[in-house]
């Protein structure tokens, strides 16, 4: 297996391979052991096919229909018509890498020989993703439960040949044009198959991976920020001693504090106030950085031990167990994975806010401890950054209404049958949205604490070699900095490009990085 290759076998998979097929366009393929799984788990759905007895997902309906007896000439326009009849989704229409994701996540279930999917609808669904060929999946349609059934079906309808998916060049077509472009011939399902690539946590699961992956970059940005603010401000790194967060041992806050020690080593700026212009303590949006940013630290930390049995797990329902029984479950309710995204959108609501307090301080010449007001060339003729901050703040308020929990809400469906739900596809696209958001706020910190930087040196004084390094990389990158006669949106973009690529991470060493 080279690099470019992601091998899906029985076990599960891990969330670097989800980013390298979702985000990288890694080649997919099934493993033997994984193919024979496949093979052995089918031998057991088509013996209970051919019993009369009636077998949920086999020989019956689905849901509140599960009473019904389906005979065997009906079973294949059965399944044909759950995925028809389940691609009802409606909306914008779901980003690419997401829908890379959930195909991925679909197939590791459906390769581990528990849903009893036959051998060639798991190869068909890795040539579809090999091909670069994207279901177009909308925005609403999952209530997180049962799996995230609208969008699997319209992924699953791609398999039929049925319904548009995107090309590898970007444009939507007939899914049927696209499969026979490429050679891939269109599924016919059987007994079980439809069902099994509906019942899936799958898209929530992919947005916590790529999430999580995001807001790792994020939390490490954030504190080299947070250090280059506290430096621009006269702050004291004596908080930052470990002896003072090792009594109180949350590891999170221990990584962040050691982070923003790092950028400040070497730093002239650093209590610099305490000979001029004496104060007892530092704002808490200064003092407290490694205290909010490593409690944010510690639930990305659960929340990568809940991916990480997703990504082990199989969920579907019924599901065919090592002894040969088949049995209905309940292990597609989202609940796990919808708490977690819930919690991640708090703690970067909360990021955010602390973020726009130091940009504010950065911008207020009467706590900024004699920098100019809004970090100006001259002040009244030109308006510096005020406007930078007020679009940071309104992100930061949109940050607050997406931390409103999804999970906390419940909607019945399928007359009653499904009457606990777990919203977890919603909480996944506002985490998505807040994400977004985070790294725009931290650009705009990152924008203003190293123009306050480059003040404070033409003062005389002397900023750490990593601020320095940031300012350098920034610069490379295609941000000028602010002057009177540019206006600001495209340095702000630059920035905002420049920390979602991990660029300041990788400017300012050494820094841990660490998911703690």
């Amino acid at each position: 297996m080279d690099m470019h290759t992601v091998v899906v076998g029985t076990s599960g998979t891990t969330a670097q391979d989800v980013i390298a097929v979702a985000r990288g366009n890694a080649r997919v393929e099934l493993s033997a052991t994984a193919v024979a799984a496949l093979a052995a788990a089918r031998e057991v759905i088509d013996a209970l096919a051919a019993k009369p007895e009636p077998v949920y997902g086999v020989s019956t309906g689905f849901g509140a229909l599960a009473s019904r007896h389906i005979s065997p000439e009906l079973r294949a326009q059965l399944q044909r018509n759950i995925v028809r009849s389940h691609a009802a989704g409606m909306g914008p229409r779901v980003e690419r890498e997401v829908v890379r994701a959930l195909m991925f996540l679909r197939l590791k279930t459906v390769a581990s020989g528990h849903t009893g999917v036959r051998p060639e609808i798991a190869q068909t669904m890795a040539d579809v993703l090999n091909a670069g060929i994207t279901p177009v999946v909308h925005e609403y349609g999952s209530l997180g439960c049962s799996g995230d059934l609208a969008p699997l079906s319209h992924c699953a309808l791609t398999l039929m040949g049925e319904g548009e998916a995107e090309g590898p060049d970007g444009t939507v077509r007939p899914a049927g044009e696209l499969l026979a472009a490429h050679g891939i011939t269109p599924v016919e399902l059987r007994e079980k198959e439809g069902l099994a690539l509906l019942n899936g946590t799958d898209g929530m699961l992919g947005m916590l991976v790529m999430a999580l992956a995001d807001l790792q970059n994020l939390y490490t940005s954030a504190d080299i920020t947070a250090a280059l603010s506290l430096e621009a401000l006269l702050g004291t790194d004596k908080v930052l001693a470990p002896e003072l967060h090792a009594i109180r041992p949350h590891p999170g806050q221990g990584a962040s504090a050691d982070n923003m020690l790092r950028v400040l080593a070497g730093s002239g700026l650093t209590g610099h106030h305490q000979d001029d212009a004496p104060r007892v303590q530092d704002a808490y949006s200064v003092r407290c950085a490694p205290q909010v940013n490593g409690a944010g630290r510690d639930t990305l930390a659960y929340a990568a031990i809940v991916a990480d049995r997703e990504l082990a797990a199989a969920v579907d329902n019924p599901v065919v167990l090592p002894d040969g029984r088949v049995e209905s479950n309940g292990n597609f309710h989202g609940a796990p994975v919808a708490y977690v995204l819930d919690f991640l959108a708090i703690v970067a609501a909360d990021l955010g806010s602390i973020t726009e307090r130091r940009t504010d301080r950065l911008l207020d010449k009467n706590r900024s401890h004699g920098l100019p007001p809004f970090l100006a060339d001259d002040a009244g003729v030109d308006s510096g950054l005020m406007i930078a901050q007020y679009t940071q703040a309104a992100l930061v308020s949109e940050m607050k209404r997406l931390a409103v929990p999804a999970s906390a809400d419940s909607i019945p469906s399928s007359a009653m049958q499904e009457d606990h739900v777990s919203m977890g596809w919603s909480a996944a696209r506002k985490l998505r949205t807040a994400v977004d958001n985070l790294a725009r706020i931290v650009a705009v910190e990152l924008y203003a604490a190293t123009r306050a930087v480059e003040l404070r040196a033409a003062q005389g004084l002397s900023p750490a070699p990593a601020s320095l390094a940031a300012v350098e990389a920034l610069r490379a990158a295609g941000v000028e900095g602010p002057g009177p006669d540019r206006f600001l949106s495209p340095d702000l973009a630059a920035a905002d490009a420049f920390v979602r690529a991990g660029g300041l991470v990788a400017a300012v060493e050494p820094v841990t990085g660490k998911l703690v």
